[in-house]
């Protein structure tokens, strides 16, 4: 009983970390796909790859802030050593970045095509496309971080 207690309360941790994560991904996100195209003239449309940067620059904030929530709130000491753990969960966030940048380029591209307007807010194609992807890379991190990194 106290394993599945455990186990709830880490995928509910988990599901915070995620969640503030994301918070953090998505805000950083909005910063940079407003500012990097007044600098970047590329950065909306960089040979087919929309807001490649500022993909890249938001999920390595979401992913840093998400490892520290991790290692504190979320996973117990796994058998690795902090260095390795460490290298792991970026090698894990690494791959996670190329599949959230695909899911987002394919969202964007060919799934959002109008912005929705909620009356109180506007969810633009590219906010929809970025939500989108880190809710589907969500569950492979977990899995992967629960059953590889954090395996004590």
């Amino acid at each position: 009983m106290k394993t599945h207690l455990l186990r709830h309360k880490q995928i509910l941790f988990f599901i915070i970390a995620g969640g503030l994560s994301a918070v953090v991904e998505i805000g950083t996100f909005k910063i940079f796909s407003s500012m990097l195209p007044k600098f970047i003239a590329n950065e909306k449309d960089f040979h087919g790859l929309h807001y490649p940067l500022s993909n890249i620059f938001s999920t390595s904030c979401g992913i840093i802030f998400n490892y520290f929530l991790s290692i504190y709130f979320v996973f117990e000491r796994g058998k690795h050593s902090k260095k390795r753990e460490f290298t792991y969960f970026m090698g894990v966030s690494f791959i996670s970045t190329v599949i959230s940048l695909g899911m987002f380029q394919i969202f964007y591209s060919f799934i959002f095509k109008d912005n929705i307007d909620l009356n109180f807010y506007t969810l633009s194609r590219e906010m929809m496309s970025k939500i989108s992807a880190i809710v589907l890379v969500s569950v492979l991190n977990y899995s992967v971080k629960k059953k590889v990194i954090f395996n004590g």
